[in-house]
């Protein structure tokens, strides 16, 4: 019998190329709250679901729309059409329902309100090496999102979404035994911190960010009951020297910006720490041979929307930059999925 596994096929083209229509199928149901809906009715019916999301369509697209986040493993589902009922998988229901503290939906809210659009523009990014975002009418995209507080959350919870797990992953992975204390640099909601604190009784933490951050960050350090713990301080990570502290971390800051803009955060984070202090990068740090981390190269070209000039990048990079800092070595450990911590030793 022929062997037809080494026979050409377009299937893993098609699959790519019609990469889209999944990602819109998954993200109209985020924004359609269905996850969130079916954690609290434990499951529904079509014809229920229809009447919850108000739709118009045909029972028989109603039921493809269903059935395919069914077939990616989003819903678990049992009977056929009309007598069908749908449930959340066991992931959606951790993470998908917005009721729930292990949300990660804001990144994809985010991707879905912003960047979906955005992301059709790429040719013009590639070309031009401009952003696509809403600087295309003349607006700065970090201005207007801590102008707008609705604007501001949206982003505050996408940052946290894509990273929690990653912050879980260092917290419980790194050695802290050496160390007291951390600065968060661009903290956010101040997560990272959190995770440290709540994975190593004997830190304490501070998160920095732009004013109209704090109160987020403290609402979300009341939330995990850790005020005794870490602490939300206003600062501006270009203007303001950073608070001196054991461990100087920074979760998505370096890839925003261009080799130059590195650089001299990495030398400020020098500064602030004590000899035998680190500093620690957690991204999508892309393997060195550049052959394996697509996610890390898809959220580089992201950048080029966002920003034009910021850019993720390898183990090798980060290293010439430390060197440049002056850090006197280097490591790097695997987070969840294609996160990675980047640490440069003082």
């Amino acid at each position: 019998m022929e062997n037809k596994s080494n026979q050409p096929s377009p299937a893993s083209i098609m699959q790519i190329g019609t990469g889209f229509w999944a990602s819109k199928i998954l993200l109209s149901a985020i924004k359609f709250q269905l996850f969130t809906k079916l954690a609290e009715q434990k499951g529904m019916s079509g014809k229920d679901i229809k009447t919850f999301l108000n739709l118009n369509c045909t029972d028989r697209h109603l039921y493809d729309f269903l059935d395919v986040l069914s077939v990616f493993g989003f819903l678990n589902r049992e009977g056929m059409l009309a007598t069908a009922v749908y449930s959340n998988s066991l992931n959606t229901d951790i993470f998908l329902d917005k009721n729930k503290p292990t949300y990660i939906g804001g990144i994809l809210e985010m991707m879905n309100n912003r960047l979906y659009g955005f992301w059709g523009d790429l040719e013009e990014g590639l070309i031009t090496g401009l952003p696509q975002n809403e600087a295309k009418a003349g607006q700065d995209f970090f201005g207007l999102i801590y102008q707008d507080p609705k604007k501001l959350r949206e982003f505050i919870n996408a940052m946290s979404g894509i990273q929690m797990g990653n912050f879980m992953a260092f917290a419980q992975n790194f050695d802290f035994s050496k160390y007291k204390t951390l600065t968060d640099i661009g903290g956010s909601a101040g997560l990272l911190s959190l995770m440290v604190a709540k994975h190593q009784a004997h830190m304490s933490c501070t998160t920095v960010d732009l004013p109209p951050v704090e109160p987020i960050a403290l609402e979300t350090i009341q939330k995990f009951q850790l005020t005794d713990r870490v602490k939300a301080q206003s600062g501006d990570f270009f203007a303001d020297a950073f608070p001196p502290a054991d461990i100087v971390t920074m979760g998505n800051i370096l890839h925003d910006w261009d080799e130059e803009k590195k650089i001299m955060l990495i030398k400020k984070a020098f500064e602030a720490l004590p000899e035998g202090g680190a500093f620690i990068a957690i991204e999508g740090i892309i393997d060195d041979e550049r052959k394996q981390n697509a996610f890390g190269m898809m959220m580089s070209l992201n950048m080029l929307i966002e920003t034009g000039t910021g850019f993720d990048y390898t183990f090798a990079d980060f290293n010439k930059w430390a060197k440049i800092a002056r850090f006197k070595s280097t490591s790097l450990i695997a987070l969840t999925g294609p996160s990675s911590a980047a640490i440069a030793y003082k």
